[in-house]
């Protein structure tokens, strides 16, 4: 019976193909061409005008080696939306991003509804200083009597309850702290990581040039995604939290020497 079953797989028409394939991603969320050449037997070509043909139906969304039925492609959204998406997986990762802080440390707190789950989660038990755009974060941790905090100042970006502009930025060039406790929109293998703003990625470019270490607190939700503003190629990155963390990924953070926790 298996021979017969890949034997029919190898003899599929495009329909055939085609409905294969949304099977696979509705099932897995997540198909690769390698997989899918080897499975039905056809070349990378094929496959890909498959893929091509189901993205342009509005079917599927074509990403790095494959498609997905995620779109890749984060867009701007409110805080109090982005707030109650994967609430548990945040909590969990600003948890263990909180494990980080160390005695009479000095941090960078960007912006994100992560960083409010990680503020959260920070108890000093000695002094801790904080520089932060997130007035969110500011709000979260002036409930402590030793944490000094640096609010940066400038526009606020109402969607992200932060600062942006050149005068955050510029500031920002006056300290240096131990390490950046960064969000992000998206991940991406090739691209990078990104966030849904122009003005906030230049921010946190400018806040990564600030830190010894550069640490990325993202749910799993992020990876194989694209935002509009590029901050920088993973190689940049020092360490990554998250809940889940797809093997490619391991693989390159691997070669690359970036540590990653799996909370």
């Amino acid at each position: 019976m298996q021979v017969l079953t890949i034997s029919y797989l190898g003899h599929m028409n495009n329909v055939e193909r085609h409905q294969y394939i949304i099977k696979e991603i509705e099932k897995n969320c997540h198909v690769s061409v390698v997989d899918l050449c080897e499975t039905l037997k056809v070349s990378s070509v094929t496959i890909r005008k498959d893929l091509q043909f189901l993205e342009d139906a509005g079917i599927v969304f074509r990403t790095h080696g494959g498609a997905t039925n995620v779109n890749p492609y984060q867009k701007d959204r409110s805080i109090n939306e982005k707030a109650s998406l994967f609430a548990d997986l945040k909590r969990k990762i600003g948890a263990e991003a909180a494990k980080l802080v160390e005695p009479n440390d000095s941090i960078i707190i960007a912006s994100g509804t992560t960083m409010q789950y990680f503020a959260q989660e920070i108890a000093p038990q000695d002094r801790l200083t904080v520089i932060t755009s997130a007035i969110n974060v500011t709000l979260e941790l002036i409930k402590h009597d030793n944490v000094d905090i640096i609010q940066l100042g400038g526009p606020v970006r109402k969607t992200s309850s932060s600062i942006t502009g050149r005068y955050a930025e510029d500031l920002l060039g006056d300290f240096f702290c131990s390490k950046l406790f960064l969000g992000v929109d998206g991940i991406d293998l090739d691209f990078g990581i990104t966030t849904t703003n122009v003005h906030e990625a230049l921010l946190n470019r400018r806040m990564m040039e600030s830190a010894h270490k550069v640490i990325v607190l993202a749910d799993s939700s992020k990876f194989d995604r694209k935002s509009l503003g590029k901050i920088a190629g993973l190689a940049k990155i020092d360490m990554i939290i998250s809940d889940s963390i797809p093997l490619k990924y391991q693989q390159l953070f691997d070669s690359l020497g970036i540590e990653y926790r799996i909370c």
